[in-house]
């Protein structure tokens, strides 16, 4: 077991104060140190039998201005530097006993934090730690914010940081988030906000602890407030990374890829992160699952060009259910009248589509070896948004029923994680 790839917790107890940046209460922070699999646990020391909260996606219940997580009755507000800070440190299993609903604020970055846990130091443990990795590429849009991930063996950002009429200049920054890097570079880069902001955070109970000693304020002009200046040129789009750090640590485990962001922001962190972590329990799920590649396809399929339209099967349980997929380009043949200008694949070849994934499933069975798939009926069909070049299009079969050669499907076909279409299909697999 490698450095890289075993858990790693305090090797001992660390405790320090503060004020909130949003609430503007003052908290005691105490560092635990705790065993293998604990993972990172908060407890709220000031609430009856002092509740357990695991910063964890499925717990955050908000995203205004920092990320709230909530569980077993009890909350914990802005938690992304310290989980930044852990995740930047490499620790794995730690209790946070807090006796507050927010960290304190400190002076607005992670570093303080970084030294702590540089203080108490690290200590190494018996087991290793699972990292979360996806083989694919994918892309998550809302306007004008995209988030990207590409494979990658490490954990790598690049970040395009924006704002509408330019008030602060359009800057890009690719860093790996190595821990010499997030320890000289990232965990310094204190939060900043907007000086035409001031009253509207106020009027909603927030940065009520904020202050120069704590935050990059930025006025009308787009200049920099704060007598000291900026701790690095790229300090605005290194705390944006910080958050994303923080907020891609609720995955609950590192992150290997490479993330391209543009002006991203807590609530589209976690929504990403949400997807990766739906394509990284797929991706486990399929492991050792039979994959096929196209040549093996055309053994099973009797379709050919221009009509065969799957191109990969990504797992396959005998019997249960299939996974295919199909890498629609610009130069597929029905794209030149479906349409001119507007190209945009047909529904029923989409349709098309989950019946030979569905008959790849049982046209691999030996029993059905060699045998046509004809339609009997469709239902439940049901068509959400177009297909277009440029998309991966993900089928996901699933048996519902079968009867000597007759059989009926669940099918659904999704780009990126979205349904674009699904229903029920009933066919025939007949000798030719």
């Amino acid at each position: 077991m490698t450095e890289e790839n075993r858990q790693f917790t305090l090797a001992k107890k660390h405790s320090f104060e503060g004020m909130g940046l949003h609430t503007g209460k003052p908290v005691t922070v105490e560092f635990v140190p705790a065993s293998v699999n604990t993972g990172i646990v908060f407890e709220r020391t000031d609430i009856e039998g002092k509740p357990h909260i695991h910063p964890l996606l499925d717990h955050v219940v908000s995203t205004n201005r920092g990320t709230i997580i909530s569980e077993n009755g009890a909350s914990v507000h802005t938690v992304e530097h310290i989980l930044a800070a852990l995740r930047g440190c490499g620790i794995d299993n730690l209790l946070i006993r807090i006796s507050s609903d927010e960290p304190p604020a400190l002076d607005g970055s992670a570093s303080i934090f970084v030294e702590m846990i540089e203080q108490a130091g690290r200590l190494p443990q018996e087991s290793e730690r699972a990292c979360c990795s996806v083989n694919e590429i994918f892309t998550l849009s809302d306007g004008d914010k995209s988030m990207s991930y590409l494979p990658s063996d490490k954990f790598e950002v690049t970040y395009h940081l924006a704002y509408p009429d330019n008030l602060i200049p359009p800057r890009h920054l690719h860093i790996e988030i190595s821990s010499e890097a997030f320890k000289n570079r990232i965990c310094r880069a204190r939060t900043f906000g907007f000086e035409s902001e001031f009253a509207m955070l106020r009027a909603n109970n927030l940065a009520r602890g904020g202050s120069l000693d704590n935050a990059i304020v930025i006025d009308n002009q787009g200049k920099v407030v704060n007598p000291e200046g900026l701790r690095d040129d790229d300090e605005l789009i290194l705390h944006k990374i910080l958050d994303l750090v923080g907020d891609f640590s609720l995955l609950g485990m590192p992150v290997r890829g490479h993330i391209i962001a543009q002006r991203t922001g807590h609530s589209f962190n976690v929504k990403f992160a949400k997807m990766l972590s739906a394509k990284f329990a797929d991706s486990q799920q399929r492991k050792g699952h039979k994959m096929m590649y196209i040549e093996q396809i055309k053994e099973i399929l009797p379709h050919r060009y221009p009509f065969l339209l799957v191109d990969r099967i990504l797992s396959i349980v005998p019997g249960e259910s299939i996974v295919g997929i199909k890498n629609v380009t610009v130069n597929e043949e029905f794209f030149n009248g479906h349409f001119p200008g507007k190209p945009v694949m047909p529904g029923v070849l989409l349709v098309e589509a989950m019946a030979q994934v569905a008959g790849v499933l049982f046209l691999s069975q030996p029993e059905h070896k060699g045998k046509v798939p004809f339609f009997c009926g469709i239902d439940k069909v049901r068509f959400r948004r177009p297909v277009v070049p440029g998309d991966r299009v993900e089928f996901h079969i699933k048996v519902l029923k079968v009867r000597g050669s007759t059989g009926k499907v669940e099918a659904e076909a999704r780009v990126d994680g979205e349904l674009v279409t699904g229903g029920e299909l009933m066919f025939q697999l007949v000798r030719p």
